[in-house]
């Protein structure tokens, strides 16, 4: 089924959604004037497998303490860590605060403009990449999302949900952007608001969505999705629970911990806090004293 962008009049989907978009779109933070490139690239690090809600306070608080990338790139990994805070999955910090020196030491403190530069860059990857091209340089590029899948298999496809990710994923995207590189950001942006906001994955408003004339789904009579059922993702007793336990111990103390602070943390099973312990030393967020205890990254070395 071949992408389709224009009704019989003419019209695109990206002649009602970016009108739309502007006067509709969530008043974020990130998205006033005056963001500069690294607010932008910091909220869409933060904003991975993270609600809205829970970011807009760290991301304030973030560009207050650290508002370029070389006074991040300046700050130890701990700190970093710590003001990471509960926003989850940390790695996210860890690499964020990569991007920060590389952006510091080889691009003269300025994120990059371009996809290609900017995937170059520690830890970053297509989407972000796409995402600061278009969202803080205003480059047509498309940027696609769970968010903007479902709304381009829905409204384009007709299916339900967009199933795996697939190389035409990109291609559909850019064949919806207008040819003017304001436009085509603004259009990048507004796709992923619709899904976000309208054509969410459970009960969507299909009664508020700007271009319900010429969803395919609906005109379809929006068949139910008949392909591999999602995985209801779980918290409480996960590995990622214990690792969070273990991190808030570290993040909470003053300097380095016995292990026995760690093992209070999470007594449930011994054996799976042992090997959250070990892959978060794999990973960088955790660091081991000669003397056997532990600490954030970087705080080892500050102990004698």
């Amino acid at each position: 089924m071949g992408t389709t962008t224009s009704a019989a009049d003419g019209t695109t989907l990206a002649d009602v959604l970016v009108p739309w978009f502007r006067a509709h779109a969530r008043d974020l933070p990130w998205r006033r004037p005056g963001t500069t490139p690294w607010g932008v690239l910091v909220s869409e690090i933060m904003l991975q497998q993270t609600p809205v809600a829970r970011v807009e306070d760290p991301w304030r608080a973030w560009l207050e303490r650290w508002p370029r990338p070389s006074a991040m790139a300046a700050a130890p990994a701990a700190d970093v860590l710590r003001a990471w805070g509960k926003l989850g999955y940390p790695r996210r910090a860890l690499r964020l605060h990569e991007a920060a020196r590389a952006i510091a030491a080889d691009h003269d403190d300025v994120v990059p403009t371009d996809v290609e530069t900017l995937e170059s860059l520690p830890g970053i990857g297509t989407y972000t990449a796409r995402a600061v091209a278009a969202f803080a340089h205003g480059r047509r590029v498309p940027v696609v999302d769970t968010n903007v899948r479902r709304v381009v298999a829905r409204a384009v496809h007709g299916a339900a949900e967009a199933g795996a990710a697939a190389a035409r994923d990109l291609a559909d995207v850019e064949a919806l952007l207008p040819g003017d590189r304001g436009d085509a950001a603004t259009m990048s942006a507004a796709l992923m608001e619709l899904g976000a906001t309208v054509c969410v994955a459970r009960g969507p408003r299909c009664a508020d969505c700007p271009v319900l004339d010429r969803c395919a789904w609906r005109r379809r009579g929006r068949p139910a999705w008949d392909g591999p059922a999602r995985r209801a993702q779980t918290w409480a007793g996960t590995d990622r629970q214990v690792r969070g336990r273990l991190l808030d111990v570290l993040r909470g103390a003053p300097g380095p911990v016995d292990a026995g602070a760690l093992e209070a943390a999470w007594r449930t099973d011994p054996g799976q806090r042992a090997r959250c312990l070990d892959s978060l030393l794999v990973d960088g967020l955790v660091e081991q004293l000669a003397d056997g205890r532990f600490a954030l990254p970087g705080e080892a070395g500050d102990v004698g």
